[in-house]
């Protein structure tokens, strides 16, 4: 695509989720509820992703009928992501104590005080797009690891967002340099752990009660730096978003590297667990989680 070309793109997508973004948040939730339907009908191919994972996850406590209905809600749920990114585009400062209540601020500012910035652990639960804004109410400098989208325009159009508030984007193929860099400078270091990574990359370790491969590369820079980890979620409840901050990870220590590594990211993968199963309807369950199996796994890795 060139320059020009991708210009007129990203002025489309701004253009688009601003007017997304005019659209009343009430009014956008009840949009969201029937587009969401709309979209779980006719997409079967992510319906029926959303619908195996929900089943490995709930089967065992949920009917097929409540696993159907949840999996409708999560199609509802990432509509309205789409709503709010566009209103993102449009708040301001005075805006975020309305929109926004804080829970468990004390856990960061304890682990701030330690003077090694933080390693935040979260997810694609709720509205992760709308933490650059919390972020910036609360005063802290946050940067967040991502991997690029494959569409540039709709890339730098994120990028840019997020830019607004502060934030900073490291590519996640080359981003130990800048995260050392932000710990050293106190920043707030967001990781997105939820999703499936390649075996090379990953460790096998529980959740939902199922080996998932999981992204070593959080427990590797807590054992590798002693920045404190702490869990931040941000939750869509009736009016407001609320911003979740856990308490401090502390971090497991028994001289066995691999040991250790697996250890923590297992308890890192609970913690996530936990949110998901508080705010089931707000997790990317279209995303195939458990794609990569363990090597002596009976099964093959599922197709993408």
């Amino acid at each position: 695509m060139n320059g020009f070309l991708e210009s007129l793109v990203s002025h489309v997508i701004s253009g688009f989720f601003g007017l997304l973004g005019r659209v009343p948040p009430q009014k956008a939730r009840r949009l969201s509820n029937v587009l969401g339907r709309v979209w779980f009908v006719a997409d079967r191919r992510h319906r029926k992703v959303a619908l195996e994972n929900l089943a490995l996850a709930f089967g065992d406590i949920k009917s097929p009928a409540d696993i159907r209905c949840l999996a409708m809600s999560a199609f509802s749920h990432m509509v309205c992501i789409l709503f709010e990114i566009g209103w993102m585009t449009r708040i301001s400062g005075q805006d975020y104590s309305r929109y926004f209540y804080i829970h468990g601020l004390h856990h960061l500012r304890a682990a701030y005080q330690k003077g090694r910035g933080v390693l935040i652990l979260t997810g694609h639960v709720g509205n992760w797009e709308l933490m650059s804004p919390a972020a910036a109410m609360l005063g802290y400098p946050m940067s967040a690891i991502y991997r690029p989208l494959d569409f540039k325009p709709l890339d730098r159009f994120f990028i840019d967002l997020r830019g607004r508030y502060g934030a900073s984007l490291h590519a996640k193929k080359n981003a130990m340099r800048p995260i050392l860099k932000g710990l050293k400078n106190k920043e707030l270091i967001a990781i997105l752990l939820d999703q499936n990574t390649h075996r090379e990359d990953g460790v096998f370790v529980d959740f939902f009660g199922r080996p998932a491969c999981t992204n070593k590369g959080l427990a590797l820079l807590a054992l590798g730096t002693e920045s404190p980890v702490m869990p931040l979620f941000l939750m869509r409840e009736e009016k407001r978003f609320r911003v979740e901050f856990g308490p401090e990870l502390p971090v497991v220590r028994t001289g066995d590297k691999e040991k250790d590594i697996e250890t923590n990211t297992r308890r890192y993968n609970w913690v996530l667990e936990d949110i998901i199963r508080r705010y089931p309807e707000q997790w990317f369950w279209v995303h195939r989680r458990w794609k990569t199996r363990p090597q002596n796994d009976s099964g093959n890795e599922r197709s993408a």
